[in-house]
């Protein structure tokens, strides 16, 4: 068997779409390596990840591309097929937090996560020293009201000349446009530093210490023009008690933060998450 391949799919559910999916597999040549599905009553969609290979060589038979053409018109599908491990191109947006970049940065060095970084943004120079041992382009790219329309234009010119597929903010601590969150729409995931739908906006650690919460946490979401209220993704908790001050709170939160965006976007490079109605199915590996 040659190179492994992922076709994702999403459509209106119906009896028969496991059957379908597999007939076409077969037909191909094609042998399945392991296959997750999920059907959402509350929704009414479908949705498969199906990881597969060729029995004629490390390409996608060019007839599999064209019978999943034909039945996406008849299931009224989206599907998509990418090859495992292909690298997805990502730029980093950060603010005066170094955490969660270098969490993706080593992360990444390590082979651990399928991407390829292709530069970081910043609205500050605080970090560019700091960050020029990893190699990549630094772009300082200052935001003020007045100059938030051009700043965001940069960043769209940037987005274009690096190739990226996908937007992380890493602490990124400015809010989007909502015409730029539109653009990015499914391609933008960001880091929030509270247990969502919790705690939202600015300060959330001082909120939490105000509400004496007992478990504070991280969560990482597609970006939308509503703030904070994307699609979550991954979240990841840890219980305090009534002695944890606001900085405590904010230093347990580091490693809370890193690890629920390192899951997220790896969960998107190996794209495992398919967007449902303002919520998120993340299929495991």
């Amino acid at each position: 068997m040659g190179q492994e391949h992922i076709l994702t799919l999403a459509c209106p559910d119906r009896v028969g779409l496991v059957a379908t999916v597999a007939r076409l597999m077969e037909r191909h040549g094609c042998f399945i390596a392991s296959s997750r599905t999920f059907g959402d009553p509350d929704t009414g969609q479908f949705f498969a990840r199906v990881v597969f290979q060729s029995d004629a060589g490390d390409d996608v038979p060019a007839g599999l591309l064209s019978d999943l053409d034909g039945a996406a018109g008849e299931l009224d599908a989206t599907w998509s097929v990418h090859t495992v491990g292909q690298p997805v191109k990502t730029l980093l947006l950060v603010s005066k937090s170094d955490h969660c970049a270098n969490t993706l940065l080593y992360a990444a060095r390590r082979g651990e996560l399928p991407i390829e970084l292709v530069g970081i943004v910043s609205n500050h120079r605080d970090l560019e020293a700091g960050f020029a041992h990893w190699g990549l382009p630094f772009f300082h790219v200052p935001v003020t009201g007045a100059t938030k329309q051009d700043a965001e234009a940069r960043l769209f010119d940037l987005v274009e000349e690096t190739g990226a597929e996908l937007v992380v903010l890493a602490r990124y601590m400015q809010v989007l446009s909502n015409d730029a969150c539109t653009r990015l729409a499914g391609r933008c995931i960001n880091i929030h530093h509270s247990f969502l739908p919790s705690f939202k906006g600015a300060k959330p650690y001082h909120q939490a210490h105000a509400r004496g919460v007992k478990v504070i946490g991280a969560s990482a979401h597609y970006v939308t023009p509503d703030l904070d209220e994307g699609p979550i993704i991954t979240q990841v908790t840890e219980g305090i008690d009534h002695t944890f001050s606001p900085a405590d709170m904010i230093e347990l939160g580091r490693h809370l933060e890193g690890n629920a965006l390192l899951r997220a976007v790896k969960a998107h490079a190996e794209h495992r998450i398919f967007i449902n109605a303002g919520k998120t199915v993340v299929f495991a590996r």
